[in-house]
């Protein structure tokens, strides 16, 4: 999957529940590109790298669910998800409030993308997708990068409570910006999936 850049200042929802479980806990070494970012000293960046990814996704998730019966909200779908997300949590020994915090962030970016989609389509400003994407296969892919918000919650637990967080948060988000090379639409997703990273912010 191509990484996608933008940061935000303060993404993404378990679609397919029943994969949930298998969530892998953090390998005892971080990946190269997780070490280095931490070396470099934004621990932060590998979430907001994968937050990206998530939003850019989402744009494929509308052009599946566009003229279906699949809705862009679905509260007793999402209420799964984030029970889930604080039972793993519980397991895990991080604060699942916090994650649950975290997650819904990543859900309301998700749908703001999707509705800025519906808008466009629904007033002629762009033309419907002639493809429609197939939604398990895209919710494997965002099940994939919640694995990773999640274990990246996790190893960052100390760095998310420290006033440095902020500052840290902010760089993520322009250096993903960047790299994914973000439009607006998906900047100010990416935005809207981090306010509750920082333990203070929240």
């Amino acid at each position: 999957m191509r990484p996608l850049v933008r940061t935000a200042v303060a993404a993404i929802s378990f679609s397919l529940i029943g994969l949930l479980p298998a969530i892998p806990a953090p390998a005892a070494s971080a990946p190269a590109s997780a070490r280095y970012d931490v070396q470099a000293g934004n621990p932060l960046l590998p979430f907001a790298r994968a937050a990206g990814e998530r939003v850019v996704l989402a744009d494929k998730v509308a052009a599946a669910k566009y003229g279906t019966p699949a809705p862009i909200d679905d509260p007793v779908r999402e209420k799964a998800v984030l029970d889930r997300v604080a039972g793993i949590s519980l397991e895990w020994g991080i604060d699942p409030e916090a994650s649950v915090r975290i997650f819904r962030d990543q859900i309301e970016a998700n749908k703001l993308v999707q509705r800025e989609w519906y808008r466009r389509w629904d007033v002629g400003q762009v033309r419907p997708p002639e493809e429609r994407p197939d939604l398990a296969e895209l919710r494997t892919l965002i099940d994939q990068l919640n694995a990773v918000l999640l274990a990246e919650i996790r190893r960052t637990v100390d760095d998310r409570s420290r006033p440095s967080c902020v500052t840290k948060q902010t760089r993520a988000y322009a250096t993903v910006v960047g790299e994914q090379r973000l439009d607006g639409l998906h900047s100010m997703a990416l935005a809207r999936a981090l306010p509750s990273l920082c333990a203070m912010l929240r």
